[in-house]
């Protein structure tokens, strides 16, 4: 199966849990802000919101600076 990753086909296994996809990035537990198919995803959800074939997912990790 195959996603559109923060505008690039992405390929994966499965439906998978966007929480999972996060882990498979290193991005697990790291503050990052999703949006899938133009609909922003609460951390909260991240757990049960669940990703199939040609979904399309923007993901921004967030990072602090001075």
């Amino acid at each position: 199966m195959q996603i559109t990753l923060n505008g690039q086909a992405h390929p994966i296994e499965e439906e998978t849990t966007l929480n999972h996809l996060l882990e498979s990035l290193d991005l697990g537990g790291k503050p990052v802000v999703a949006e899938l198919n133009e609909q922003a995803i609460l951390p909260r959800d991240f757990a049960t919101t669940v990703i199939q074939a040609d979904d399309k997912l923007e993901i921004v990790a967030l990072a602090a600076g001075g």
